[in-house]
């Protein structure tokens, strides 16, 4: 257990100071691990705290609206994780009494808790010996022990769960696995680590074998998706606006956006103002249209690459539906769509 003691003290020493690690509180850890799913810790703690204030526990969650739920979430991306968020707690509170499983395997039958979290909440706060394998751990276990798996493979990932689980001290599975999740987060961090100031610099397979760079070993690529999205700012004699809420499975659903026309390749500017120029609001023509960017805003999803360009549609008279500035800053929007409301609807 040389590996996870000196691991351990490593972690005392040079833990970050954060709210989840000074509670038990499930509610809380729960809410920390979902918004930590694919976000630096940096950009998801102030998210963590304003969920916090406006719901203090898992009923309150329960019973705010979904709109409400994606609202604080804006920004932070992979929204399916607010709305499995919002279902559990619903769930929890009215199946469950509002109490979380107290165990791994119990954990596990929530919607949206896989593995990973279902090992960190009931480590972290029932300290039951389960090992947590996130990308930290990945990357720890294969540089130090020299294990060159493709992580891409399911076969791998049991295979690294073994290792893990050997490495756990069976009564201090809370705080090997914030160490060894820690560690990976500051210390063996995916580029350029900092080798030769490392508690394990004389005993890592990675280092000795000038493999750092290669481990951990993973063959299989995102495949990114570009996609040209032209959004439509419809606005009436008022200045009230058109908005619509995105429904079906794709990116964002559930989420508000203008009305979308996409185009499958990339246009030049003076093209896309012509199919613009076809557009009908119930059968009504705009009186003015304006591109407001000529060249495309681009904006990085996980597997999508997505190029915008705004045109303001203006009509004459009153268009049905349509809505003040003001009741639309409360919808949820993608974060790009907030940001274009923000800077020309202030």
């Amino acid at each position: 257990m040389q590996f996870s003691n000196v691991l351990i003290n490593w972690y005392l020493q040079n833990k970050r100071n954060l709210p989840w690690r000074e509670t038990k509180n499930p509610y809380y850890i729960w809410l920390s691990e979902i918004i930590l799913q694919q976000t630096r810790v940096a950009q998801g703690l102030p998210y963590y705290e304003t969920f916090l204030i406006e719901f203090p526990n898992v009923k309150v969650l329960a019973n705010a609206n979904e709109e409400q739920v994606l609202k604080l979430w804006q920004g932070l991306g992979y929204y399916s994780r607010a709305r499995n968020l919002h279902f559990t707690a619903k769930y929890v509170t009215s199946e469950l009494n509002g109490e979380f499983p107290k165990d791994y395997k119990g954990l596990l039958k929530l919607r949206g808790i896989g593995e990973y979290t279902a090992a960190a909440i009931a480590s972290f706060s029932y300290n039951e010996p389960v090992a947590v394998l996130d990308g930290n751990v990945f990357r720890v276990l294969s540089r130090y022990f020299g294990v060159d798996l493709d992580i891409s493979q399911p076969k791998t990932k049991i295979e690294f769960q073994k290792l893990a689980q050997s490495l756990l001290p069976v009564n201090n599975a809370a705080e090997f696995n914030q160490a060894i999740m820690e560690f990976g987060a500051l210390q063996c961090v995916p580029k350029s680590p900092n080798c030769y100031d490392c508690i394990f610099n004389t005993s890592c397979y990675a280092l000795q074998k000038n493999e750092v760079s290669n481990l951990p070993f993973k063959s299989k690529k995102t495949k990114v998706t570009k996609r040209f999205l032209n959004y439509l700012i419809l606005q009436d004699s008022n200045k009230k606006i058109i908005v619509e809420k995105r429904v079906g499975k794709g990116i964002w659903r559930n989420l508000f956006q203008f009305p979308l026309i996409e185009e499958f390749e990339e246009k030049s500017s003076d093209t896309s103002m012509e199919l613009i120029k076809a557009f009908r609001f119930n059968d009504i023509k705009p009186i003015e249209i304006l591109m407001l960017n000529e060249n495309y805003i681009k904006h990085k999803l996980s597997h999508q690459d997505l190029h915008i360009r705004f045109f303001k549609l203006s009509f004459n008279g009153e268009l049905k539906g349509a809505e003040s500035i003001e009741k639309i800053k409360e919808y949820p929007f993608p974060i790009v769509l907030h940001n274009f409301i923000e800077t020309n609807f202030l």
